[in-house]
């Protein structure tokens, strides 16, 4: 907090006046001037349960928010008190004490559904202060508030359109604290003590089955369980004798029980310990000007009804919040459909297309304004109107697009109903001029734009209507003339016959072309065979003359070559007989 903002004492911050919320100038201006980021304390609770009494210690001080000493509610409203964190130099502690709940005062108890939502919707810590036990009461309490609060927040949260996931909703949801006071139950289960933390968290334990019993057993712990992850429980013995607690502000730590006094101890130094500063998501943190400009969103949102009365069932808000988001969205489909649709439309499919389109956006109407629509009861019903709805404006659209065109039959062939009025067409030829002036028409008639789906069925109901003229026309037209009649058959069957005769020539001529082809390919083919013999034969003399020519190289060679053999042998002959003369002539001289 900036050094100059001082708040000796809390002040109003939302002022609950008989006929709505009224958010205090003097403290939005104090919240305006803190730009440190925020950590919020609020606390709820039954009336005359010591609230204010923890609020002030966590403020350090002894006295600040009203203490009451008698039956009667002191707390109206949200009181706001910002002080110096003790352990984080960097933020501001704002401390907000609400008016209790259940006071019998009270001729409406639904203020109290606002400020339980509003303390949840500011806070970064949420202390649930409750008496004695934790009891299906308490907890149911605790459910139906969350859920209707988490409805607030949604319509009123633009960054959080669409959906969101787990971490996002967890960082908008303060921290639970539940404070149990005036304890007096054993801390035991099944004979094993626990700590309060475990008694909390054995007390939204669900139960293992699916009948209808056990399914509205758990569903208020699965809420609360979804919606705070984190959860602490703090327990409080009695502060003081029963006679001091009259006057338990003016009494000091030495006059309090001495367990009652170490656990407020315990209790304001989690808080300052554990608890975060305010943050939205996306993990922005809060300051004084933010603070401000949420508690101004919400309680404008409250003022306007968006945060539903509903007593302590949220099946009641259930079935009125998603009736009157059916509502909604069929009121937006309407309103568009209206505005987008022209009737008669050229098609069905255009039609269709802008139904869908209308569709699709009362369904994104009704998400956005549903509530826990699981089974998805009411999302089916709203189908089940849309699909009602454009079966009604389809039937419209017919009867729209039939009117049409009636009247466009009735401006467009009206010249053509006045000349068979005045005979133009009971004459010789008068039936071929009548068709044509009629298909001059219904070429008119078919360039006319926006006819819609009934176009040809209006027409041919139209034509058929007329048919009996046509037939009179044709009648006066056939006995007038019959022997022009006669000459035009004769033309026309002398023109076929030519036609025929034409058709004939031209297939013989085809059929000639064909022949002609034909042979011509023959020839070709037999010039193609020639050439491929002629090539063959020379083929084969070319193929026999290098055989023969082989042959004589071949008996050549072997002529040469025996020729070659016999002078070896020749030569060998003359050889031997030369060196026989000479042993003859060596056997002589050796005789001699």
């Amino acid at each position: 907090m900036a050094p100059e903002i001082l708040m000796p004492e809390p002040l109003c911050l939302i002022e609950n006046t008989e006929e709505k919320l009224v958010v205090k100038e003097e403290a939005l201006r104090i919240l305006s001037a803190i730009t440190q980021p925020v950590v919020v304390v609020g606390i709820v609770g039954l009336y005359r349960t010591g609230k204010s009494y923890l609020m002030n210690k966590l403020a350090g001080k002894q006295k600040g928010f009203s203490v009451g000493s008698t039956v009667q509610a002191h707390t109206k409203g949200i009181w706001m008190w910002c002080v110096p964190h003790p352990k984080k130099p960097d933020h501001t502690l704002v401390l907000l004490d609400t008016e209790g709940l259940g006071d019998v005062e009270k001729d409406d108890n639904k203020n109290d559904t606002q400020i339980f939502a509003l303390a949840i919707l500011l806070s970064s810590t949420f202390v649930y202060n409750t008496m004695n036990k934790i009891d299906q009461g308490s907890i149911d309490l605790l459910h139906n508030v969350t859920e209707l609060t988490d409805l607030l927040r949604t319509r009123n949260s633009p960054e959080l359109n669409g959906a969101e996931d787990a971490a996002a909703l967890v960082s908008f949801f303060p921290d639970l604290v539940w404070t149990l006071r005036d304890f007096y139950l054993n801390l035991e289960t099944d004979g094993q003590l626990v700590t309060p933390d475990q008694y909390l968290e054995n007390s939204l334990m669900v139960k293992e089955g699916s009948n209808e019993r056990i399914q509205n057993f758990n569903l208020p712990r699965l809420c609360i369980k979804k919606f705070f992850p984190r959860k602490k429980c703090f327990i409080f013995e009695s502060p003081a004798e029963k006679k001091q607690l009259s006057h338990l502000e003016e009494l000091h730590d030495d006059e309090l029980h001495p367990e009652f006094v170490q656990q407020v101890s315990e209790f304001c130094s989690y808080i300052f310990s554990h608890s975060a500063a305010k943050t939205l998501p996306g993990g922005m943190k809060v300051n004084g000007p933010r603070l401000e400009s949420l508690t101004q969103t919400y309680v404008d949102a409250i003022n306007r009804g968006d945060l539903p009365c509903v007593g302590n069932s949220v099946l009641a808000l259930v079935q009125t919040e998603n009736s009157a988001a059916v509502q909604k969205a069929l009121a937006h489909y309407d309103q568009q459909m209206d505005q987008k649709v022209q009737l008669p439309t050229d098609t069905l499919q255009e039609l269709l297309d802008l139904h869908r389109a209308c569709e699709r956006e009362a369904m994104e109407i009704f998400t956005k304004n549903s509530f826990k629509d699981e089974d998805q009861t009411f999302q089916k019903e709203l189908q089940t109107l849309l699909d009602a709805k454009q079966n009604d404006i389809c039937e419209r659209n017919k009867e729209a697009s039939s009117k049409r065109c009636s009247t466009l039959l009735q401006d467009i062939f009206a010249p053509l109903e006045e000349e068979v009025g005045l005979g133009v067409y009971f004459r010789p030829g008068g039936h071929n001029l009548f068709l044509q002036k009629l298909e001059a028409l219904k070429k008119n008639y078919y360039q006319q734009p926006r006819k819609g789906i009934q176009a040809e069925e209006v027409l041919q109901n139209y034509l058929k209507s007329k048919q009996s003229v046509s037939d009179a026309v044709l009648q006066t037209d056939q006995a007038l003339t019959a022997k022009e009649k006669e000459r035009e058959e004769a033309q026309r069957k002398a023109a076929a016959q030519r036609a025929e005769a034409e058709r004939l020539a031209a297939i013989a001529r085809e059929n000639q072309r064909r022949l002609e082809e034909k042979q011509r390919l023959h020839q070709e083919q037999v010039r193609q065979m020639e050439i491929q013999r002629a090539n063959f034969l020379a083929q084969q003399r070319r193929e026999q003359e290098q055989r023969l020519r082989e042959e004589a190289e071949r008996q050549r060679a072997m002529a040469e070559a025996e020729l070659r053999r016999q002078q070896i042998q020749l030569e060998h002959l003359q050889n031997m007989i030369h060196s026989a003369g000479r042993r003859h002539r060596r056997d002589q001289c050796i005789l001699q």
